[in-house]
């Protein structure tokens, strides 16, 4: 049956800046980068410590995605953290701006928010 996710397909509206931001920001690790002619469109395989996490597509006017309010669908993208604090000093460093952090009432855990050039809602979750 199922092992693991694979993978996470992101539609983005701006090839470049989402690139940088995935990259340069946020530190994944570019797998391979192809450019397919008959879609006029880019494919960026991404790793986080060397495991393939995320596609990222780039396709000529992709239609906005209703987010808010809580629409059907894929709400959030989380990542774990081992340490919340140093990793919010990181990415306030490169311009990131993120939501204070909570606490999860269910497990105690602390969490926060920030958002990708496209307003995808990402999470860093202590763990």
């Amino acid at each position: 049956m199922l092992e693991a996710i694979h993978h996470i397909a992101i539609i983005c509206s701006d090839y470049k800046a989402s690139k940088t931001f995935y990259v340069d920001k946020l530190g994944l690790e570019i797998i391979s980068e192809t450019y397919r002619e008959d879609r006029d469109s880019y494919k960026l395989d991404l790793s986080l410590h060397g495991r393939y996490v995320i596609e990222l597509f780039s396709f000529p006017n992709p239609p906005k995605r209703v987010t808010r309010p809580e629409a059907a669908g894929l709400r959030h993208l989380a990542f774990k953290v081992n340490n919340l604090e140093q990793t919010v000093g990181k990415l306030q460093e490169k311009g990131i701006r993120l939501e204070p952090v909570r606490i999860d009432p269910g497990s105690g855990k602390r969490f926060t928010f920030f958002f990708d050039p496209d307003g995808l809602p990402l999470e860093l979750y202590e763990g």
